[in-house]
């Protein structure tokens, strides 16, 4: 059902300090940064060949990320971000085996302009995982 990995998510709380690092020191392209308000947060993509890192930091107080750098000060992985080939399908077939949403039942647009859904980590192996239609 899951097809290629599209992005590894990273959570910090210095944009800035991360963008250095990916682009300064390990010479990578990385994009602008760009507010996602419905999602409360602020993304930058580093490019990689066949995938992508997606930097987050928090928009606003009520940033769902912010919860996640309280618990991590330094950042860390969020999230790993898989495309489907039908998100409501995927959707469909992973609530009939059991798995939970992190997210509301209906996908939103996501920082590509892709519908995406989010999965609980407790059924992800401690993982969230996101789900973003090809």
């Amino acid at each position: 059902m899951i097809g290629r990995l599209n992005h590894v998510a990273i959570a910090t709380s210095d944009l800035d300090k991360a963008v250095a690092v990916y682009r300064d020191m390990l010479g990578a392209k990385v994009s602008e940064p760009v507010p996602q308000p419905d999602h409360g947060v602020v993304t930058v993509f580093v490019e990689l060949p066949g995938a992508k890192i997606e930097l987050l930091t928090p928009l606003g107080d009520n940033s769902p990320i912010a919860n996640f750098l309280v618990r991590n000060p330094a950042g860390g992985v969020h999230h790993l971000c898989f495309e489907v080939d039908d998100i409501l399908a995927a959707r469909d077939h992973l609530l009939a085996q059991g798995a939970r949403l992190a997210s509301g039942a209906e996908p939103k647009i996501g920082a590509h302009g892709k519908p995406v859904l989010f999965l609980h980590p407790k059924d992800f192996i401690g993982t969230l995982v996101e789900l973003e239609q090809a």
